[in-house]
């Protein structure tokens, strides 16, 4: 039922802030994050702007001037408060926005209510589903925004403890292997149906031309880029793209993100503090400008993002969805299309044929981000498992690695 779903949805949230003190909330350590206090404030101003106060004449808004400070990017909706200065909302408190939290599902229940056992307003029911999607966009951005600003921190603050973290196995180190064919990619429409929801960017279904190739069975792991840095894979221009190699050189980089060497070891910030690196682990955090370094340096490829979907569709399989890495947080299974990392391709961020921006405000959430960008495929750890899907087209700058993001060889 809609109500149940909108409701795990919803507590889901709040869920993930169980061991956070006050002090957390408020934490943005750079402009690509937010913090946890506005994600659960954004992911309210969604339903309340998009639903309530479209299908509801009687709603009256909590507050009026949320609609400034948590408006992210929607420029039909009006100005937004500057996006590097989140940080700076103290008020209103964490306090008030689980009272604004509250006040929102007590109407969107209700109003949900109303739909249960007659028929519904189809464009309602698209909406709610997905600002629902749309929650769970943001419950993936709490996870990995809060990684990065707890990492600033010098004493490497734990955001849940852990017993032991599980061992990886080695990998298998085989390739699938795949003739040259016509595929079908993407889904037909975003409709109503809840299991089948995708969002407008995965639009529409279309052919798509696929060379002879073969893609890895497992992920790139630690110890394969290891191998990369050790063979002095970042000091070597030649591996890496013009773009990437001034950037690496401006930022100074050398390991991914979070990494750091201690007596001559590898360790790592995790959302449980300082661990060792797992050699056996899929490899997480780093750039697009990275993972194509690394597969240079391997006389391989990046996958594109049609080869990575039909691939995924003809392997897919019970291991792609894997509830402890969902609830772990820790990139587990090395040989999961879906649900570890997510997978950089080298496909650039762009309209599929036919594709057509939705009207209205909504139209904003995907098409005009389609410049500059690369697709990312496959999930992750922090990805909620009901979230995860083939069709799925993630999105970031080639420069960006707070997300947990990783890569799959091609030949």
């Amino acid at each position: 039922m809609l109500i149940t779903q909108y409701n795990n949805i919803r507590m889901q949230s709040e869920q993930l802030c169980i061991s956070l003190e006050k002090e957390d909330y408020g934490l943005q350590a750079m402009a690509d994050t937010s913090p946890v206090k506005w994600h659960l404030a954004h992911t309210t101003w969604f339903f309340e702007t998009f639903i309530l106060k479209v299908f509801e004449a009687s709603y009256e808004c909590f507050d009026k001037s949320f609609e400034y400070l948590f408006n992210s990017y929607y420029n039909a909706i009006g100005k937004q408060f500057p996006r590097d200065k989140r940080h700076l909302i103290s008020r209103p408190t964490v306090d008030t926005i689980y009272a604004y939290r509250a006040y929102v599902d007590k109407v969107m229940r209700q109003l949900i209510q109303q739909l249960e056992g007659r028929k519904a307003n189809d464009e309602l029911l698209k909406l709610i589903y997905l600002g629902l999607n749309h929650e769970q966009q943001h419950q993936e951005l709490i996870v990995t925004d809060l990684k990065y600003n707890l990492a600033i921190n010098p004493i490497n603050p734990c955001y849940q403890t852990i017993d032991a973290i599980p061992i990886v196995e080695a990998p298998s180190n085989e390739w699938y292997e795949f003739d040259e064919q016509l595929v079908e990619i993407g889904v037909n429409e975003s409709i109503s149906d809840s299991n089948a929801f995708c969002f407008d960017n995965e639009t529409p279904r279309h052919k798509a031309l696929i060379s002879k190739f073969q893609l890895s069975r497992s992920l790139v792991t630690n110890a394969e880029f290891i191998a990369f840095i050790d063979a002095d894979g970042y000091q070597t221009a030649s591996h890496w793209l013009s773009d990437a190699w001034t950037y690496i050189c401006n930022e100074k980089l050398s390991a991914p993100l979070y990494w750091q060497k201690i007596d001559g070891c590898w360790f790592h910030f995790s959302l449980y503090g300082l661990l060792p690196v797992d050699p056996n682990a899929p490899l997480c955090h780093i750039s697009f400008y990275e993972a194509n370094a690394f597969a240079n340096w391997r006389k391989c490829r990046l996958p594109t993002e049609f080869e990575w979907e039909f691939a995924c569709q003809m392997h897919n399989d019970s291991k792609t969805l894997l509830a402890d890495a969902k609830t772990l947080f820790h990139p587990i299974d090395n040989d999961a299309f879906i649900g570890s990392v997510w997978q950089w391709t080298q496909s650039s961020y762009q309209p599929y044929p036919g594709f057509e921006i939705s009207q209205g405000a909504v139209g904003e959430y995907n098409g005009k981000f389609m410049c500059n960008q690369m697709v990312l495929k496959g999930g992750s750890c922090a990805t909620p498992t009901e979230h995860s899907r083939i069709s799925y087209r993630n999105f970031f700058y080639p420069h960006q690695r707070w997300q947990f993001s990783g890569l799959r060889l091609a030949r």
